[in-house]
């Protein structure tokens, strides 16, 4: 059976797929960084990057710092959880809306 962010996740690639968005999942291994978020994606040559919870789940420090990071380089991340899954389909349209 699956997590509740496995769930979440699931949710989250189904609609990546729906939308021909290309994604990667890297792996947290001792070998990589710290804190990147879950999904790395490419919409219309536009960066993304979406961190998955589920509940009362938060983001760790680290992974906050890599949000902002993205951010600050004008890339798009989203931290999407069962109460916003909506703002992924949003996020999705309104850029591929954008030229690349």
């Amino acid at each position: 059976m699956a997590t509740p962010e496995g769930k979440i996740k699931a949710w989250i690639k189904q609609e990546l797929a729906a939308a021909n968005v290309y994604y990667a999942m890297p792996m947290g291994t001792g070998y990589g960084k710290s804190g990147v978020p879950d999904f790395l994606c490419c919409v219309n040559g536009h960066f993304l990057a979406i961190e998955a919870k589920a509940g009362k789940g938060t983001t760790t420090a680290l992974q906050d710092r890599e949000i902002a990071l993205i951010r600050a380089r004008n890339g798009t991340a989203l931290i999407i959880n069962e109460d916003n899954l909506h703002e992924l389909t949003t996020t999705i349209h309104l850029l591929k809306q954008r030229g690349a």
